[in-house]
This record gives C-alpha cells, structure tokens and sequence, in this order.
C-alpha cells in the first residue's frame, strides 16, 4: 500500500535541510510512494533553487515580504503562515514530515528530523525550538551524535536515519573540465572553498581568521584565496556579517588578500564550483550530518573540518579535523600541501545513498502512520 507522504521545509533556497528534503523526496517517489513537499516561497518563488522530480507535488505557500520586520515576528508569521495553508489538506497524508523548528511548529502534530540543535536568544525562536524538540510525535536524527544530545537534553530517542549523499553527481564534476575551468577563470587563484553563507554557526570568522593565519605562516601558500559561496537564511545575521566584512577589510590591508564572496550559487554550477577548490574548510560549531563535506570529499577534494563528535562520527578519518584557528590553519597547509589520497572519501560517501535513506524512512512511515 502506498503511504501518502507530506515533507514539510520552511525554505525554497539552496540551505542544508531544503536540499535534504528534496533529495529524500525524490528518493522517496523513486520507490513508488506518494509525495508532497511544502515550503513557504518567500519573495514569489513558487518552486525550488533546482528542479524537482515531477512524480514530487510542489506546494509553495506564498509569503511576502513585510518591511522592517524582526526575526521573532517573521519567525511567528511563517509558522502561521504554513499553518493555514496546510492545514486545510492535511486530511490527505498518511504521514506528515517536517524537517525544520519552524515547519514543525506549523504541522504538530508530526514527525520531525531534528538535524542539529541550535542555542538562541530570539524568544520566539527559543519557543520555537523547544516545541520542535518536545511535541512530535515521532523524531529523526541524521547522526548517532545528535540523537544523543536529543536524549541527554530531553530523555527522549529518535531515530537515527543517516543521509543519503549524491555521490555520483560531484564524482561527475571532477571530469567537467569546462566547469571547472570557468570557476579556475572567475576566481583567478587556487582556492578554499566554504559553503552556507556567513553566520556564526559555520564558524566564517574562524575560517577568515585561520586562512588569514596561515598566509602570515605560509609564504607559498599566500596565493591561496578564499572564496565563501551561499547565504539565504530566514534567520537575520547582520551583526555577524559586518564583523566579518570590518575583519576582512582589515586583514586585506594587511596582507593584500580578500575572501571572494560569491553568494547563492546556481545549483548546476556548484559541483563544480566544489571540484576546483584546493580544499573546503568545513568548521561549523554544529552540524547534524555534513552533506557538503561529503559533498566534497566525492570530487576528490580534501576537507578541514571542525573536531566535532558528528562529524568524526560521520566523517571518520577522510578528513583533518581542528578545533580552533591556529589548528584550522595549520590543518589548511598541511591538506594543500600533502594530497592526501582522496579514494577513501570517495568511498564513504559513495556507501551513503538515498535509496537507503528513504527505504528506512518508509519503514518508519508504515510503523508511525498502522500501515505496518
């Protein structure tokens, strides 16, 4: 029997859960399931940053901009917002998935992945939070690491379901030389690359501070540059970002170097964006699984990642890990200068797929929804 599936996002822009929704999604169609994806379109989107396989229903639920509004009443708006629309076809899902604190605010009662754990100030945002945490009524982790902060925090146990990774996709932009070439152009140097925008959680300030670093230590390395693509957030990180930009400016007088930021990247143009960096610095202070380091280590490029448990969990030894800027530097001169042999991440992250992703997904549906 076929479970009607309705997987719930809070964003139609290339951010890490969006792209695991619409990868499960899809995964989750390929094995004959009927599936849903809503999401607010914010500013007119009415579908996603790629296209989406069309045996998935997009549900894009219109969310203007209002002018000069805080963090914590879009935050109560958008949980409103998706509420209203969805709740009028609710009745049509075996299973409703959310994959975000604000889409499961808006579709209680539910499942809900809890990627990683955040630590807010914003009020609306930490009710958000917790009501995601506590009121589902079935949780799913990516990782063992955060299933296990979920249990000490709460004394509740999710699932632990790992994320698929498209493996084949970024192997593939290794060989675009076309692509590859027009980044290398673009860019005009060697390049470290990261990924998801500026904002305290990817750690930007320790990445621009230990690239920074390392050029001071490395004279052969000076020609480096760092290029930071990605950035479409709900969430408002404003302050963050004019330290970074006061810091960069500062740090280019100094050594006549400057972080290239490229902003959202077109889907098709990110392989290989990620195959031509010499290396991706991978140090965000909380992940729940670490698609794009996966991401990477499939093209063949070395990752410095932060010393976190999950993503020694996940990431095991294909990476160097570091836990503050002087270590991130040194972990980015060691990588651009010794090569490591990228055939064991290829490995790891082809061994994670969607296909099996999603088939324990569907178990889980059949166990929560009585259609075991």
């Amino acid at each position: 029997m076929t479970v009607r599936i309705a997987l719930l996002t809070y964003s139609t822009k290339p951010r890490g859960g969006v792209v695991h929704t619409l990868a499960l999604a899809e995964a989750l169609a390929g094995l004959g399931e009927s599936v849903d994806v809503w999401t607010l379109g914010r500013g007119g989107d009415t579908t996603f940053f790629r296209g989406v396989d069309p045996r998935v229903g997009v549900r894009a639920v219109p969310f203007p901009e209002v002018e000069g509004e805080d963090v914590g009443a879009r935050i109560v708006r958008s949980i409103a917002v998706l509420r209203s629309a969805f709740a009028v076809e609710r009745g049509r899902y075996d299973v409703v998935h959310a994959q975000d604190c604000i889409s499961a605010n808006a579709a209680l009662p539910c499942v809900r992945t809890i990627h990683h754990l955040d630590t807010f100030t914003t009020p609306e945002l930490v009710a958000c939070h917790e009501r995601a945490v506590v009121e589902p009524t079935s949780r799913v982790c990516v990782s063992t690491a955060v299933a296990e902060e979920v249990r000490r925090g709460w004394g509740l146990r999710p699932a632990v379901i790992p994320n698929g990774v498209d493996a084949a996709r970024f192997a593939e932009a290794a060989r675009d030389h076309a692509g590859r070439s027009a980044w290398r152009e673009r860019i005009g140097a060697p390049y470290v690359l990261a990924l998801g925008g500026i904002e305290p959680r990817k750690g930007t300030l320790d990445l621009l501070e230990a690239h920074a670093a390392m050029v001071r230590a490395c004279p052969d390395l000076a020609h480096v540059r760092l290029v930071l693509g990605g950035g479409e957030t709900l969430f408002d990180y404003r302050d963050y970002r004019a330290a970074f930009d006061t810091r960069a400016v500062e740090l280019a007088a100094e050594l006549g170097t400057e972080p290239l930021v490229l902003g959202p990247v077109d889907d098709p143009a990110l392989p290989s964006l990620v195959a031509e960096a010499s290396a991706l610095g991978f140090v965000s202070t909380k992940e729940g699984f670490g698609l794009a380091a996966m991401e990477a280590l499939a093209a063949g490029v070395p990752v410095v990642a932060r010393d976190l448990p999950v993503l020694r969990e996940v990431l095991g030894e294909t990476v160097a890990y570091a836990s503050d800027v002087a270590g991130i530097a040194d972990a980015m001169a060691s990588e651009l200068r010794e090569h490591r042999d990228p055939g064991p991440g290829r490995a790891l992250a082809g061994s994670y797929t969607w296909a099996a992703a999603a088939r324990k997904h569907v178990d889980l549906y059949r166990e929560v929804s009585g259609l075991a």
